[in-house]
């Protein structure tokens, strides 16, 4: 057994998987449903100070099409959970939800389709609230960070809870409307699955061919130029990888799923009240991003408008992943260790 799967085994053991039902949820939209199921997975175990407040909570936000599992790889868990690491589960109480639509919790494949309620972020922060507090009563966080979609949650979370945690750290996101390059390419996914007669309106009995072509779309949006060329550096490896690839993909999504995930992030545009944040913030992007091109400027003029906020571009490398760095620790963890260790030493006092 290699040393990074052994750590991954040991961490998870620590932990507890489970699932919190919330009964008569209702939706931003008005929507409801009976019970709304959150999967998640916890690592490590809660400790509280004498006034009863817990000190050590990490929750870990994943993104579009993902889920907590993720977070229990050896790109992510053996750079960050082992002894003497950010976030050493022997120190640490860490919270992997699956979000609404995604993983293992409620979501349109389970058997309402297109009937399922139509889900934004809004939606899906409260929810990761009620599980945080209700859940798993956990009363206070060290830290609320998130990768893509998560990062996305990370902000809103500053803004609506900013003094439920000591510190954010968003992966691979931009805390304004997703407008641009970046708007266009989930609009051509979600047109993409609906366009497509073989959707049938979310009542398809096989998966539509479009699924296919919004994979496409998703390949491109979360890889770079380097990472792709490692893949495939002649012109049949290159076939066969992305033959492979979209082949596996495909084998694993629900159209639905995808349509209803890319779709939630219709409305999030947390610009317009990034001074409600109180809590420091470290916020990293790469600089290969397809999702987010630092060209544009933006983190640079937003982050201006938070009170402890500071903004890490990693430089293309090797090691850079495209989007995909934001799961890439040991790309970031040299920024991540002091920023957490600042945040512990107040709590520790």
């Amino acid at each position: 057994m290699s040393p990074a799967l052994f750590l991954l085994l040991a961490a998870a053991a620590q932990g507890d998987t489970g699932s919190f039902v919330l009964a008569n949820y209702r939706f931003a939209s008005g929507e409801t449903l009976p019970e709304l199921r959150l999967h998640y997975r916890t690592l490590g175990h809660p400790r509280r100070d004498a006034a009863g407040m817990v000190r050590n909570a990490v929750l870990v936000l994943h993104g579009t099409g993902g889920s907590g599992g993720q977070f229990l790889s050896p790109l992510f868990a053996g750079e960050l959970y082992g002894t003497g690491q950010p976030l050493d589960t022997a120190t640490h109480y860490v919270v992997l939800p699956d979000n609404i639509g995604h993983g293992r919790s409620s979501k349109p494949s389970d058997g309402l389709r297109a009937r399922f309620p139509h889900y934004a972020y809004e939606d899906m922060v409260a929810a990761q609230y009620r599980l945080v507090t209700e859940g798993l009563h956990v009363n206070h966080l060290l830290l609320v960070m998130g990768t893509s979609m998560g990062c996305m949650h990370s902000w809103l979370w500053g803004e609506w809870h900013p003094d439920f945690m000591d510190g954010l750290v968003p992966l691979a996101c931009i805390p304004t409307q997703i407008a641009g390059r970046n708007r266009m390419w989930r609009r051509m996914i979600i047109d993409d699955i609906t366009t497509d007669p073989d959707w049938k309106n979310g009542d398809y009995s096989t998966q539509p061919r479009g699924l296919r072509a919004a994979l496409q779309l998703l390949f491109i949006a979360g890889s770079a130029p380097l990472v792709q060329q490692r893949l495939g550096p002649t012109r049949d490896s290159a076939d066969a990888y992305i033959s492979s690839w979209l082949d596996a993909r495909f084998a694993a999504t629900d159209a639905n799923d995808l349509l209803y995930q890319v779709a939630a992030s219709r409305d999030y545009d947390p610009s317009g009240a990034l001074e409600r944040i109180t809590a420091p913030v470290l916020a990293i992007n790469s600089a290969d991003d397809f999702i987010n091109p630092p060209e544009l400027g933006l983190m640079e003029r937003l982050t201006q408008r938070v009170k402890h906020a500071r903004y890490v571009l990693i430089p293309t490398s090797e090691r850079t992943r495209g989007h995909g760095t934001h799961t890439a620790a040991a790309v970031w963890k040299e920024y991540l260790a002091p920023f957490l260790a600042a945040l512990e030493r107040p709590a520790a006092r």
